[in-house]
């Protein structure tokens, strides 16, 4: 097997592969096609190790042997014949063994080196050579005839059978039909046809492509594409191609002229605050983003509902957070307090605070699952929320199917609308009928998003929508969000999703929710500055601590935290081995989906009747690894999550008992 993995290859100043892959199984026999300059050659280097990838690995199956023809052939005065025998190194040294054997009388050792000759084919070896030659346009008697005899012409046809007659697993053809006739390259054709071992060859002769290669390799853009079958296979499969792109192009010119039109709309609303700037600047370049998603499997959009209220929802003077057991506020658990919202239609608002300082709480208590502990919650009669949170993966109903659920929440809807509804976010054909207790945690998500966006909402509230989500879905979730024309708040740590579909920041830290007047880079400075703050006041605190005379309950009390620093040392430990597993794991099954994506990429798959079972083994493969994927993702932050609050934890006891 041959892989090469995101390789990247300059030779001087120009790029021939940037981030190429691709996969060549054993016994293929691939013609390598492209343009002069595009780096065919080059690629044997690299597989011969004479070039090394400026970026990624080429990684070849082991104890290959390797036959590639020389481009230069000195002028020796050896016989061809011998000049050919020469090529197989293990036979040429068996014999000088025997003879060396032989002139010192070990018959012990005769008798090995005779049976390892016919393990080698060696008492065949002339007469395989002298074949080879004759094959190729030789007669007998130009056999014992120096090599230095011949024009350059004939010297590359007897280089040529140097090649093929040396023992090979991997054979590299470049250009071999160069100074060919007609005769010869038949034979060569044939001989080529039967080769046992796994075959790459450079020409630019489509009839002798035809009759050997059962796979293209087409090297351009910088790229390596792989096509099944023969040369006009590949004409063929790569018109089809072409012709798609040209439809696509006008999908592409038509989502372009949509993001334009709503960029004009938006900035004639826009005010001069920071963050709906920013926004207009994302938007902008979305316009560019947009051509390279446009072959995405997921474009869907977010209705919002027919009528709204104004306002649609007030939190006046709220009191938020989770009431204690006795049930008399005396144990309440208090996260934001004195809260006055005011959501009014178009809103298009971004959470950000510090983790645990009650974005999570906000969001629950504005949706009414979270009772008030005081204060009051007054939704506007026309209000229809949208939420989306993790748990709502878990309240799926895991032995029904997507069609179902929306089903369930439209009787009358007809079943056409549903599928085509199910079909922007990813559920196409049957899958849409695919039971939900086999779907990755991916497809949880999309199928939750899906159920919100059924209803209508004209208020949006999301809570890290982006979990468990690719970048294709993430990209379309964000173009849908940009142009979704009710009230949206939204939690996200995806930063790309939040500069593009949000006006404005609330800042939720220190138990209130605050406007804050400003961008994500404005937010990142603030946050610099708290803690910077923080330790200015933690070194304050030590200094006043240092000039009073410790009392005996202070020393027990830095004692008792030094204590917790150290446990808390130790419990960092095994969090930190499981974010690095978890990450490892989620490389392993991003290498694993790649390959097995590589194979999907093949469209003969699909059309072949023959090769049903493999494209069914192969989805169920793909389905497999992207479940572990998500669950390698959900562990990862998990415990990035935990790993932080710890610290976080850490760093208070470690300054406590300083």
């Amino acid at each position: 097997m041959i892989a090469l993995r995101q390789v990247a290859l300059q030779r001087g100043t120009q790029t021939l592969l940037d981030n190429a892959d691709i996969t060549l199984n054993s016994g293929v026999k691939a013609g390598i096609i492209g343009a002069n300059g595009a780096g065919k050659s080059s690629l044997f280097k690299l597989l011969l190790g004479e070039l090394a990838p400026d970026q990624g690995d080429v990684e070849m199956s082991g104890g290959q042997r390797i036959a590639h023809m020389a481009q230069e052939v000195d002028a020796l005065d050896r016989p061809i014949i011998e000049y050919v025998l020469d090529g197989d190194l293990a036979l040429r040294q068996a014999e000088a063994d025997l003879l060396a054997a032989q002139e010192a009388g070990e018959a012990h050792r005769e008798a090995e080196l005779h049976g390892l000759i016919e393990t080698l084919d060696g008492y065949r070896a002339e007469s395989r050579a002298a074949q080879l030659l004759v094959g190729l346009g030789f007669v007998q008697a130009d056999l014992a005839r120096p090599l230095s005899a011949f024009s350059g012409g004939w010297r590359m046809r007897v280089n040529l059978a140097r090649t093929l007659f040396m023992p090979s697993d991997l054979l590299l053809l470049d250009e071999p039909t160069n100074h060919l006739d007609l005769d010869a390259l038949l034979w060569l054709e044939q001989w080529l046809t039967r080769y046992p071992g796994t075959l790459l060859l450079i020409s630019h002769d489509r009839d002798f492509l035809d009759a050997v290669c059962d796979h293209i390799v087409h090297m351009h853009h910088q790229t390596l594409e792989l096509y099944r079958g023969n040369y006009s296979q590949f004409e063929r499969t790569r018109a089809e191609k072409l012709a798609l792109q040209q439809a696509e192009a006008a999908k592409q010119q038509a989502r372009r002229e949509e993001i334009e039109r709503f960029i004009a709309r938006f900035k004639a609303q826009a005010t001069k605050a920071k963050q709906a700037q920013s926004r207009v600047k994302m938007l902008e370049r979305m316009e560019d983003i947009a051509v390279a998603h446009v072959d995405s499997p997921f474009h869907f959009t977010l209705p919002a509902a027919d009528k709204t209220s104004h306002p649609l929802l007030v939190l006046d003077q709220a009191q938020l957070g989770y009431r204690g057991k006795k049930g008399d506020g005396s144990d309440d658990n208090i996260q934001l307090d004195k809260v006055n919202v005011t959501l009014l239609p178009g809103s298009r608002i971004g959470l950000l605070g510090p983790n645990g300082a009650g974005k999570s709480t906000l969001i629950k208590s504005l949706t009414g699952e979270l009772e008030l502990l005081n204060g009051k919650r007054v939704p506007g009669e026309h209000l229809a929320i949208g939420y989306f949170a993790q748990h709502q993966l878990e309240s799926l109903d895991v032995s029904s199917t997507p069609f179902v659920h929306v089903q369930r929440l439209s009787p009358t809807a007809s079943d056409q609308e549903i599928r085509n509804f199910l079909g922007g976010f990813g559920f196409k054909g049957d899958d849409a009928f695919g039971t939900v207790a086999n779907y990755s945690g991916g497809e949880k998500a999309r199928l939750a998003l899906a159920l919100v966006a059924w209803q209508k909402p004209n208020l949006l509230l999301l809570d890290e929508p982006t979990n468990h989500l690719d970048l294709e879905m993430r990209e379309a979730l964000t173009q849908a969000l940009a142009s979704f024309e009710g009230t949206v708040i939204l939690v996200s740590h995806d930063r790309h999703l939040l500069r593009a579909t949000v006006d404005e920041f609330w800042r939720v830290a220190d138990h209130r929710v605050e406007h804050f007047d400003g961008d994500l880079e404005d937010y990142r400075v603030w946050l610099k500055a708290r803690l910077e703050e923080s330790r200015r006041d933690s070194r304050g605190e030590k200094a006043e601590r240092q000039n009073q005379q410790p009392s005996g309950d202070s020393r027990e009390a830095r004692k008792a935290s030094r204590k917790a620093a150290a446990e808390l040392r130790e419990k960092l430990r095994p969090l930190k081995k499981q974010c690095d597993q978890a990450e490892k794991a989620m490389e392993k099954a991003q290498q694993e989906l790649d390959k097995v994506e590589q194979v999907l990429a093949d469209p003969e798959l699909y059309t072949d009747s023959s090769r049903k079972a493999e494209l069914t083994k192969t989805l169920s493969q793909q389905a497999e690894i992207k479940a572990r994927l998500d669950e390698s993702e959900r562990q990862w932050l998990n415990a990035e999550e935990a790993l932080e609050t710890m610290e976080t934890e850490l760093l208070a006891s470690e300054e406590t008992a300083s």
